[in-house]
């Protein structure tokens, strides 16, 4: 069985993993060589339990990995077949919608604020597309509320302006620039470049690079590192890596572990940049799942629009419903109506 408490040795295994150009086959070769200068592992048992130890051990995390990759893939058959069945219920949705014949017409006739809320309640329960882009009605709608919530807006702008002038602007890459190193992001990962002037060409034996779940280091051995501290936030050992880029340069590729937040820094004691002016549109959102990516779209679009004193996409999506509930039902009074 695998010991859960191998996680703690991932990053000084990963670094030493780095710093093998060779690979896994010269890696291996390393920890035999290991065994054999500094323990009796070779000779210190009887005849044929080493091999015997080596082989055990091989054939255990060989079932593992075989395991874990059929589990994977038995999730990945699992999430397509589900997929498909959602696809497949919307269409079929919409189609009995096409099909569908409308009732007779009511009669001429206010509805009370009872019947409203009932109506609303009514009306969510459709599946209505178009959340996306607002209309002129609801745009106009928004801009009434903003104006009529304007000295309240003036006011948070204010608090906002006033608690985060001193935070930096992001630079084109959604990150941060700093003296000794830059950084930029996705929702998913960070890309940290950190330039080394040096007069020789820098090789992964030179670097101690250190990334634990929560703390980053990195430097040249023997001098002060350039980056020693507790991150922003948790970070994916094993799927996080470094390369050196043109004997001078060392670029980390840092996956995070909350892929709904953008970092104001990479280590607490960077000064922090303003995370409310991020593009969004410079990150790879193509690079998250459906479901995941239509989530963060959705959050972006809601903070712009309450930024702007404009309807959410919930809002706008009741507004629509009620415009075309009122194109469909001209007959109606909605005067009395109120939709919130």
């Amino acid at each position: 069985m695998a010991d859960s408490r191998d996680e703690q040795f991932d990053g000084m295994l990963m670094a030493m993993a780095q710093q093998h150009e060779g690979g896994v086959q010269q890696m291996i070769n390393t920890f035999f060589s290991f065994l054999r200068r500094k323990t009796d592992f070779y000779h210190g048992a009887q005849k044929g339990q080493a091999e015997k130890l080596v082989i055990e051990a091989f054939k255990t995390h060989n079932k593992l990995a075989a395991d874990e990759k059929r589990k994977r893939d038995e999730e990945s058959q699992a999430a397509k077949k589900a997929k498909e069945e959602r696809e497949a219920k919307r269409k079929a949705e919409e189609e009995a919608k096409k099909r569908k014949v409308p009732d007779e017409e009511p009669k001429i006739r206010e509805i009370t604020d009872e019947e409203a809320t009932r109506l609303q309640a009514q009306m969510e329960k459709e599946n209505v597309e178009g959340v996306g882009e607002s209309n002129g009605t609801a745009m106009e709608s928004g801009a009434t509320a903003a104006d009529g919530d304007k000295s309240t807006k003036k006011d948070d702008e204010e608090e906002e302006d006033e608690a985060d002038k001193d935070k930096i602007k992001p630079n084109d890459g959604n990150g941060g620039d700093y003296p000794n190193y830059r950084f930029t992001q996705t929702l998913g990962e960070l890309e940290i470049h950190i330039p080394f002037n040096v007069s020789f060409p820098l090789k992964g034996k030179d670097m101690t690079v250190v990334i634990d779940r929560k703390h980053l280091k990195v430097g040249i051995k023997g001098q002060d590192p350039i980056i020693d501290g507790e991150t922003f936030s948790e970070m994916k050992v094993e799927e996080s890596n470094w390369v050196i880029e043109d004997k001078k340069r060392v670029v980390l590729f840092v996956e995070k572990i909350n892929k709904m937040e953008w970092w104001s820094r990479v280590v607490l004691t960077d000064p922090e940049i303003n995370t409310k002016k991020v593009n969004p549109e410079n990150s790879k959102l193509s690079d998250l799942d459906g479901e995941t990516r239509g989530m963060v779209e959705k959050m972006m679009f809601d903070q712009r629009q309450k930024q702007m004193g404009l309807p959410t996409s919930d809002e706008q999506k009741k507004q629509e419903m009620l415009q075309k509930f009122m194109k469909q039902h001209p007959e109606m009074d909605f005067s009395n109506a109120k939709i919130n």
